[in-house]
């Protein structure tokens, strides 16, 4: 009505005199402004309803899978003095390529002749061994000669004495005959006498014959227990020696493996990418740095932090969006299909205790399925990450992003590798 009333007014009044009507309109650039927000209102509940992909956020860098593919410290094993560096940084170098040269700094180790004397001194040693070694045979021979000769010499003493024996028992029953036929009369004393001085040297070369038994044990069993006494020492003397002879060969493998430590060897390929010991003649202590090496290899890997509620969220073989430092990118997390500039990664390793109070480590290695990594990514370099989880709506992750609940899981990837073992025990069961 307001309208019909102010057309009929200006039909009826001048032009000029309608301004103050014509001023109570209302602006174009309002009506504009209410188009465009009832048009945000509308997509902003539009986007409310629209899927989200639900993540975990994380900071880390790039480092290697593989332990022995990460930057290596070389440390020397001896204290020395460096004599000639045969390297610069940045230079590449092969597995054994000498990048340093040092000197002795120890004064047992300054005689340039060492080897050669310790060398000598064990084959004098082995000499002594080997003469100690015949010695020893030797007196083992003699033992057993001596053990023959006693035997020999008893039974020639017990031959004798059973000869001894036999004639003794003939004298003696001579002797009693004789005793009783002198007292009957029927022989003379002198003739008495004789028979009984006979009889008495019998029974003394009858004594005598058991005496030489035991003296010729006594006398063999002395010659055998001084060889026997000579054998031992002789033996003692040869394990002592090889003992000795033991301990000159460890010296002398020792001293061969030290004076190949002169020589600082690279222990495998890479570039050389940090000196930490300068110039010529500065002297250096066993275990300290000498230089740092980064291994030349394609295990490239993602080390990232998460927060540690978030880690029973995370699983081998989740997806991982990353960006790397120097590499431009505009990441939407919730939307990782118009995300640009990140890289596709899958986590590999989880660890098991915490590496900062608070954080766990994951390991996030490229995702063959997605774009290869760049080539110009280096060791150290900073990343950022995201570990991708299930589909949300935007309500629900605004929502519980106030509330500052953790993500949403309803179901976890299948880890193939954990899938085939798990089959592999039931086949043989």
């Amino acid at each position: 009505m307001l309208n019909i009333s102010s057309q009929s007014v200006k039909e009826k009044m001048p032009q000029e005199k309608l301004y103050s009507l014509r001023s109570l309109e209302t602006p174009l650039a309002g009506k504009l402004l209410a188009k465009w927000l009832l048009g945000m209102l509308i997509l902003f509940f539009v986007i409310l309803f629209l899927p989200w992909q639900q993540n975990i956020r994380g900071k880390g860098k790039v480092t290697a899978l593989s332990p022995s593919n990460r930057p290596q410290t070389i440390e020397t094993t001896i204290a020395g003095r460096i004599q000639v560096w045969k390297i610069k940084e940045g230079q590449f170098v092969n597995k054994s390529d000498t990048i340093a040269i040092i000197s002795e700094v120890k004064e047992k180790y300054f005689d340039p002749q060492m080897l050669s004397r310790l060398q000598q001194v064990i084959t004098a040693k082995e000499q002594s061994l080997q003469s100690k070694d015949q010695k020893a045979k030797a007196l083992q021979r003699q033992i057993r000669a001596l053990e023959d000769g006693m035997r020999t010499k008893m039974d020639q003493a017990k031959s004798k004495l059973e000869a001894e024996r036999v004639r003794f028992n003939n004298f003696k029953s001579q002797y009693e005959r004789s005793k009783k036929l002198f007292e009957a009369g029927n022989i003379t004393l002198t003739k008495f006498q004789d028979i009984e001085y006979k009889y008495q040297g019998s029974e003394a070369d009858f004594v005598n014959a058991e005496i030489e038994i035991e003296r010729v044990q006594a006398e063999y069993l002395d010659k055998i227990n001084k060889a026997e006494s000579d054998l031992n020492n002789t033996l003692s003397e040869q394990f002592d020696t090889q003992a000795d002879l033991a301990k000159l060969r460890n010296e002398l493998s020792n001293m061969e493996i030290r004076s190949q430590q002169y020589f600082i060897l690279a222990p495998q390929a890479g570039y050389v990418v940090k000196a930490t010991q300068a110039g010529i003649g500065e002297t250096i202590k066993e275990g300290d740095p000498v230089c740092t090496i980064m291994p030349q290899s394609e295990d490239v890997a993602v080390e990232m932090h998460v927060k540690a509620m978030d880690v029973p969220l995370i699983s081998r073989g989740r997806k991982v969006r990353i960006e790397f430092d120097g590499f431009p990118a505009l990441q939407f997390s919730g939307w990782p299909s118009i995300s640009v500039g990140t890289f596709g990664g899958t986590v590999e390793v989880i660890d098991y205790v915490n590496s900062k109070p608070g954080e766990f480590r994951i390991l996030v290695i490229p995702d063959k399925t997605d774009v290869e990594w760049p080539k110009q990514v280096r060791m150290g370099s900073g990343i950022k990450g995201w570990v991708m989880l299930d589909n949300v709506s935007v309500w629900y992750e605004l929502w519980r992003q106030l509330n500052g609940f953790p993500p949403s899981l309803y179901q976890e990837p299948v880890d193939e590798d954990a899938k085939a073992k798990t089959k592999e025990s039931k086949e043989a069961e």
